[in-house]
């Protein structure tokens, strides 16, 4: 199997399929610092001629495990996902230069990838597609407590002697204006 989406090659010979395992590094995600560590990625994408000219639909499934940082304890934790998507590859505008954004005007537009090149690495789309998949706040247990801000012990594991409620100095100023409003109120 070919690990390059290449459009002549579908001009020529019809839908194609293209699968791939890979070993991914953290690092390669935009953002992997809530991902301390990812297993193997696997991809399978069916790509046909779209209803444009020029344009490519890919729809295929990813599928990875990953070990990732909870957002409130800072601990690891296990993360197992297979998704479905479905991207539309079309040349990307004259108007725009080759490594200039390109606006989305119409909701229609969500799923679209502009390539400039008729090869598509089916490795960089493997990539995309976990980064999509990556929860925004990662929680290793949505009743995770955290961590106790005064000590830092993780309240979901252990119970800590700090007192429950913090006060905020810079808050100090706007208890004694209550405290002045509640004597006005009772003269």
């Amino acid at each position: 199997m070919s690990e390059i989406i290449d459009f002549d090659k579908i001009d020529e010979h019809g839908p194609q399929t293209y699968r791939g395992t890979y070993d991914v590094a953290p690092s390669e995600l935009d953002d992997g610092s809530e991902v301390a560590a990812i297993g193997d990625v696997t991809i399978e994408a069916d790509v046909d001629k779209g209803h444009v000219e020029d344009e490519y639909d890919a729809n295929g499934t990813v599928s990875f495990t990953a070990d990732l940082t909870c957002s409130r304890c800072v601990e690891p934790y296990p993360f197992a996902n297979t998704s479905t998507f479905h991207v539309r590859f079309r040349p990307r505008p004259a108007a725009s230069q080759e490594n200039e954004e390109v606006e989305i005007t119409d909701s229609e537009e969500l799923d679209v990838e502009f390539y400039s090149e008729r090869a598509i690495p089916l490795r960089d789309l493997a990539l995309e597609q976990i980064q999509l998949s990556l929860p925004m706040k990662p929680l290793c247990d949505d009743k995770c407590l955290g961590l106790c801000p005064t000590c830092g012990v993780n309240r979901t594991r252990e119970s800590c002697s700090c007192g429950e409620s913090v006060t905020d100095e810079r808050w100090g100023a706007l208890k004694d204006i209550r405290a002045e409003l509640a004597k006005k109120r009772d003269v």
